[in-house]
């Protein structure tokens, strides 16, 4: 099912890309450009951090709303907006439709994260939720258009977007002349799509890879059959790109302009996510951290200097705490081991005492007295331990062991 509107079909130019530039003058801001010593010494050249995160509503989907809005006919307006969003689009939508007074309607998913539903009512639209995907979604935003002559703003799948997204590619070449190479997620494509349209315009040398989660990587496989497929029920933490289908649009730019298309790992958005944390100090959603995940996957395929664009930062608080608690467990700073022990007095004291011993932080313990397989006297202790990294997770296991516990876990 095609999504676009009847006019999307015109090509997207640099001058449309330098014309939304003037639009956005005053409007969107132009975002930071941070070097990463950390993942400079990782990929071996320069890696700057384009922070799009620190944009107006968390993410850089304010400029195609606004260019897409802003170029609507005066009884376009009068009609109102309607948009469908799993969050950064919404708040875009909804800001720029406050700023050019504008009525909006903003259809979003049922699990879409509360801090994004409530930045978007904040911002003066009205807020419907319905579907569990941003297909879903979208198909309910384009019916509520159809039955009230609202304009449907897409996400992704529109000349007027992908110009306004397009801006962060002029931005980066600006900032950092010297890049060979950009690293940008993709999820319907808008922004990967107006980033290769103004960058290989001016630098047709400099190499575009283009990132998505592995449980929702409609690219790859769209690329292959040579047009837009769908990925039934995509699955992945971040859902800035949880996309079940290319947009038409920028597909053809991707397939014609990205160089290359690579997926990551759960465990290596969260991997990214912490390490954004950790070491450039930026809060960044788990979508705006998939090209620095990209980066630790394949570290030494990236020629340098290379620009990560971290797409948004609207990170729900209680996502923040599984998805660093996840990038723990995956660097090997949790542990969990379960084993058994006799049960008597001071028995789990001793336990500990090894712990202790070989500086292992015990964050939660349990006991299981009551399971069948367990014999009269024995009791089953399953330990959460903080530690700090893989070689101190098998100096644990290690010391457990030597003490003559039986790790089963």
């Amino acid at each position: 099912m095609s999504y676009s509107t009847a006019d999307s079909l015109r090509p997207v130019t640099l001058d449309d890309v330098r014309g939304a530039q003037k639009m956005l003058s005053g409007v969107a801001r132009v975002t930071a450009m941070e070097g990463s010593r950390h993942l400079s010494q990782m990929v071996g050249a320069p890696v700057h951090l384009k922070c799009e995160n620190l944009q107006r509503t968390g993410s850089f989907k304010l400029r195609g709303a606004y260019v897409r809005i802003a170029g609507l006919l005066p009884e376009e307006r009068a009609a109102g907006v309607v948009a469908a969003s799993a969050g950064n689009h919404a708040q875009g939508v909804a800001l720029a439709s406050a700023l050019l007074g504008v009525r909006s309607t903003v259809f979003m998913p049922k699990g879409a994260p509360l801090p994004k539903v409530s930045a978007t009512r904040d911002y003066g639209a009205e807020v419907r939720l319905h579907g569990q995907v941003v297909d879903e979604t979208l198909a309910a935003a384009q019916e509520y258009a159809a039955e009230t002559g609202a304009v449907f703003i897409h996400p992704f799948d529109h000349p007027d977007i992908i110009a306004g997204q397009g801006t962060v590619g002029l931005e980066i070449l600006e900032q950092c002349p010297e890049a060979r190479t950009i690293v940008v997620g993709i999820g319907g494509g808008g922004l990967a799509a107006g980033i290769a349209v103004s960058v290989k315009a001016l630098r047709p040398d400099l190499r575009i890879v283009g990132v998505q989660a592995e449980g929702a990587a409609a690219y790859p496989p769209s690329l292959a059959a040579g047009r837009p497929v769908t990925v039934e029920n995509p699955a992945t933490m971040a859902d800035g790109i949880k996309v079940g289908r290319p947009g038409d649009v920028p597909f053809g730019i991707v397939g014609e302009l990205v160089d290359e298309v690579r997926t990551v790992s759960e465990d290596e958005l969260s991997a990214a996510l912490l390490l954004c944390l950790e070491r450039a100090k930026l809060v960044v959603e788990p979508a705006g951290a998939s090209p620095v995940a990209a980066l630790l996957s394949r570290p030494g395929s990236f020629e340098g200097p290379v620009v990560a664009v971290l797409s948004g930062g609207n990170v729900d608080p209680v996502l923040m705490q599984r998805v660093l608690r996840h990038g723990m467990a995956a660097q090997g700073r949790y542990l969990a081991v379960r084993l058994r022990l006799t049960d008597r007095p001071g028995a789990l004291a001793t336990l500990l005492g090894v712990l202790s011993v070989v500086d292992a932080n015990v964050l939660d313990v349990s006991h299981v007295r009551t399971d069948p397989r367990l014999g009269l006297t024995e009791a089953e202790v399953e330990l959460h331990l903080e530690t700090k990294g893989p070689a101190h997770c098998a100096e644990v296991g290690q010391a457990l062991r030597e003490a003559g516990y039986t790790v089963m876990g």
